[in-house]
């Protein structure tokens, strides 16, 4: 499912991946996903293993160190985490990808979430 998600004149190109790609990637530990929604959005539902950075006082230089691992971002639908990626990209940080669809296209392919 991997395609670009912004046209480069509108900011840095982000590419979109699937559920399914990300969930391989948790599953494996090749991927952090970073999740850019609100704590209160969070607190009522989020994907296992992924972790919080909101995207209100977004600040790439406070983006935890991916380990070797590929950042991802995440949020609800997928607008935010684009946002979030081409932020990072212009700090000069290679993070270029996120979950389409956000949260809910994960939910859609079955997969589960948490919350608390």
């Amino acid at each position: 499912m991997s395609d670009p998600a912004q046209n480069p004149a509108n900011g840095p190109a982000v590419e979109n991946l699937g559920p399914a790609e990300v969930k391989a990637g948790l599953d494996d530990g090749s991927i952090l996903l970073v999740d850019v929604r609100e704590p209160k959005e969070t607190d009522l539902e989020r994907i296992p293993g992924s972790v919080l950075v909101p995207l209100v006082g977004f600040d790439p230089a406070a983006l935890p160190d991916p380990e070797g691992k590929r950042v991802v971002f995440s949020c609800r639908s997928g607008r935010r985490s684009v946002t979030a990626s081409q932020l990072a990209q212009n700090a000069g940080l290679p993070y270029d990808a996120h979950l389409a669809g956000g949260i809910l296209a994960w939910k859609a392919a079955g997969y589960d979430t948490e919350s608390g």
